[in-house]
């Protein structure tokens, strides 16, 4: 459901980019993690989950810097800025919400499932 006002639209646009901070924070990490893991890995099959893993951070972190920038331009458009009483937002900012909250619950799933599948994989190669 879209919030119609602007300063709840507003803190939820800044918890998801904190959230999203956070995500690529513990991506970098597990990204490192991984190249410390590689070097002790001989297996070819494993070296194929490497370069798997590689892979997908690198489009993840992408994926996280693209979201979040599409929604630090939403959060600052001129429409979002206080001028007067009236709260009611535009539908384009409304439907740019709900397009950006759907994104934003995607990325959070497959960020979720990429990281549970990272610590079997270091469970089992490490």
């Amino acid at each position: 459901m879209v919030t119609t006002d602007v300063p709840q639209l507003q803190e939820e646009y800044n918890t998801w980019r904190e959230v999203l901070r956070s995500q690529r924070e513990e991506f970098t990490r597990m990204k490192n993690e991984l190249q410390q893991a590689a070097a002790h890995i001989t297996s070819k099959d494993a070296l194929k989950d490497v370069e798997h893993y590689e892979n997908q951070f690198d489009i993840q972190l992408a994926n996280i810097h693209d979201l979040k920038q599409s929604i630090k331009f939403l959060n600052k458009m001129p429409v979002l800025q206080p001028v007067s009483g009236n709260s009611a937002l535009p539908e384009f900012i409304t439907s740019g919400y709900e397009k950006l909250a759907a994104e934003y619950q995607h990325l959070r799933q497959t960020l979720h499932e990429i990281k549970n599948d990272f610590k079997q994989f270091l469970v089992n190669y490490s």
